[in-house]
């Protein structure tokens, strides 16, 4: 198993919620708000309270997929016309265990 996380802002958080609705792959996928700094060049989702204040509201998804369907997801995710690129990024991990408590 993989976690795929990405980091997107704000903004976007519907339109990714009904893209990953459509892959077939995800069977689900945790939502977290979070605020980040970081050098923005050309993003065009600061407001001037972003600005002032330093931080920028985000949203973390979480999604836990199998090993063969990073890749495929991944890609779905990259060529999806929803305002993604260059608006968010993402990092993979491995999962050792998991389960229902």
């Amino acid at each position: 198993m993989k976690q795929l996380v990405l980091v997107i802002h704000d903004n976007l958080k519907q339109e990714t919620a009904d893209l990953l609705h459509r892959i077939e792959q995800i069977r689900g996928f945790t939502f977290s708000n979070i605020e980040g700094h970081g050098k923005q060049s050309t993003d065009t989702y600061l407001s001037t309270r972003d600005k002032v204040v330093g931080f920028t509201p985000r949203v973390r998804v979480d999604i836990l997929l199998e090993d063969k369907d990073v890749t495929p997801v991944l890609m779905e995710i990259r060529e999806s016309n929803i305002g993604l690129i260059n608006h968010g990024f993402y990092w993979i991990t491995a999962v050792e265990e998991y389960g229902q408590l």
